[in-house]
């Protein structure tokens, strides 16, 4: 029965001659079973299957059953996590593994550096009161590119980013000038990132000064004070960059910016309640953002 119902989903591509003999079923036994009616609740859970498969590859293959069922829920179908557990298990969707990278901080250098002001305090009650910034890396069959971006830690929103084949201030600096543009934020904005020498670089520390924002820098060795930042660049390694291979570092920017939009649009965060950036935002503080 699995055959024939391959068949009837790629009769639109191939000719019927050509998918009976490969699956090496009878054409007659083909008719027969599309005049047939299904068993009860067979098609039901097909097209439940058909649906939660729809969610998933529309995902890029990145969600989970949990994300899987928000999605279907918040489109009106009743549906338990079981139930979407159980439709992953039979279309065999999986989605893409954690993987472990490097990091790219150089915060061996004499330049001076800021106190942790914003100490782990990532929850914020509106927008533009503090963003979050790192640097990361993709390799490409040119060489690596690296990416900057700036995080409004309210939402998750990335505010600001830029790409590079250099590791540089001009790398960090092009990404602050996308935020500040975009968002226009209020003097006294935190911002904070690691003590990298790009971020500590006397350019940086003076657009800061002239944008009117505090700076704030985590503590030396310890990822975990700008725990935001390592988890956007550990999904969007995951869920864009890990399975694929880049030719030129052209193709590597596309593909970041694809994600980027996708990512602020629409990604689901168990912190906003399952809404996407965008969506928080919008519920919370319309008055308060860009458009």
């Amino acid at each position: 029965m699995e055959r024939y119902r391959f068949i009837l989903a790629e009769e639109a591509n191939f000719s019927l001659s050509s998918l009976t003999r490969v699956l090496r079923v009878s054409r007659s036994g083909y008719y027969a079973w599309r005049g047939r009616r299904p068993a009860a609740g067979v098609s039901d859970r097909d097209a439940f299957d058909a649906h939660v498969e729809s969610v998933f590859r529309a995902s890029r293959e990145r969600y989970g059953s949990r994300r899987v069922q928000r999605e279907l829920l918040d489109a009106g179908a009743k549906c338990s996590r079981t139930r979407v557990v159980c439709a992953m298990r039979r279309r065999e969707l999986i989605p893409r593994a954690r993987k472990r990278f490097k990091a790219t901080t150089d915060s061996r250098h004499t330049l001076k550096v800021a106190p942790n002001l914003l100490d782990r305090a990532f929850q914020v009650a509106g927008p533009n009161q503090a963003w979050v910034g790192d640097i990361t890396y993709i390799w490409t069959r040119q060489g690596w590119l690296y990416l900057a971006v700036l995080l409004d830690l309210h939402s998750r929103r990335v505010v600001g980013w830029a790409t590079s084949a250099l590791i540089d201030r001009h790398l960090v600096l092009a990404a602050l000038r996308m935020a500040l543009g975009t968002r226009r934020p209020p003097p006294g904005l935190l911002h904070h990132t690691d003590r990298g020498s790009q971020y500590a670089s006397g350019d940086y520390q003076d657009a800061l000064t002239r944008a009117g924002l505090v700076c704030s820098m985590s503590r030396k060795g310890n990822c975990w004070d700008n725990a935001p930042a390592e988890s956007f660049f550990a999904s969007l390694k995951v869920e864009e960059i890990a399975h694929r291979d880049f030719d030129t570092r052209d193709q590597a920017r596309l593909a970041i910016l694809e994600y980027l939009r996708w990512y602020n649009a629409h990604r689901r965060h168990s912190t906003l309640g399952n809404l996407s950036p965008a969506r928080f935002e919008a519920l919370t503080s319309p008055a308060q953002v860009a458009a």
